[in-house]
């Protein structure tokens, strides 16, 4: 992928473009919204979205079977840094762009309405962390990697494309449509054979997964690594994939997903008042460094 050019690498302003367009897609009529009113979301084929459209278009040529066992090879070795996770929040606010007309806030600050949300709630405490930690996988931008492997709503690959994923047509592109070993409804997968045997096209949400698969309970974990899953979650696109297991899993994701769209507004949260308690917590499930 060296040979992508700047548009090709970061089609997006920012990375929290390609969630204000989640908010196009999916109005909450619910409370956890805040700061905008349901009639002030655009639509989504508003012609002010030509940069998702761009975004989409990448994302669907280049995300094959092969591509993300490349990067689950690469990536999933968690050799390029160790750190604190607050070192991590730190590293990743170098993501902030100040061309972002609808956000000004970092992306800890993002992360912590998330986790305050879901704290606000009565939520368990592990499920508070899953908030802060659910887009810590965005550090990828930092190693190099394209926007378009970063983001974007994840699709399982080795299979046939649902046409329930948002912009399809894209996927003329992908060499895979064209491939009999993936282009059918199970490709290389079995009936039901269950989520943890499907690879997702690659990005933050399986990268943070892996990362903390081994310190938070399991309920937690399928948030992370599915909380982009929205032609699941959203389209139930994937039912042939998923086993009894998953759908019961499932219902855990769907509840974390509105905290996840719905939490951000432009006021920033005391982080001098929570900074404490969210020490204990981390301290509470994680180890001191993580290996990125």
């Amino acid at each position: 992928m060296s040979t992508l050019s700047a548009a090709e690498q970061n089609p997006l302003a920012s990375l929290d473009v390609w969630e204000d367009d989640l908010l196009e897609r999916y109005p909450d009529p619910e409370a956890i919204a805040q700061g905008k009113t349901t009639e002030e979301y655009r639509n989504y084929e508003n012609p002010g979205r030509d940069t998702v459209r761009e975004f989409y278009r990448l994302n669907h040529t280049y995300q094959t079977y092969d591509f993300v066992l490349e990067k689950e090879r690469e990536f999933l070795k968690f050799d390029k840094k160790e750190m604190p996770v607050w070192d991590a929040f730190t590293f990743l606010n170098q993501l902030v762009d100040d061309s972002d007309p609808d956000t000004d806030l970092d992306q800890l600050q993002h992360l912590l309405q998330t986790s305050e949300a879901i704290r606000a709630d009565g939520h368990p405490d592990w499920m508070v962390l899953v908030g802060l930690l659910h887009d810590m996988g965005k550090v990828l931008c930092l190693f190099g990697e394209p926007q378009w492997a970063v983001v974007g709503d994840t699709f399982p690959v080795g299979c046939a494309h649902s046409d329930k994923i948002v912009y399809p047509e894209f996927f003329k592109a992908n060499p895979d449509t064209y491939d009999e070993r993936y282009n059918t409804k199970y490709g290389v997968y079995t009936p039901n054979c269950g989520l943890r045997n499907v690879h997702m096209s690659w990005g933050h949400d399986e990268y943070v997964y892996q990362m903390v698969k081994d310190h938070l309970p399991e309920q937690g974990l399928y948030m992370l690594r599915y909380h982009s899953f929205y032609p699941q979650h959203r389209e139930n696109a994937y039912d042939h994939l998923m086993d009894d297991h998953d759908r019961e899993m499932f219902k855990w994701v769907n509840l974390f997903n509105p905290y996840d769209l719905y939490s951000k507004n432009p006021t920033p949260p005391n982080w001098t008042e929570l900074r404490p308690y969210y020490e204990d917590l981390v301290a509470k499930y994680l180890p001191a460094t993580l290996k990125f």
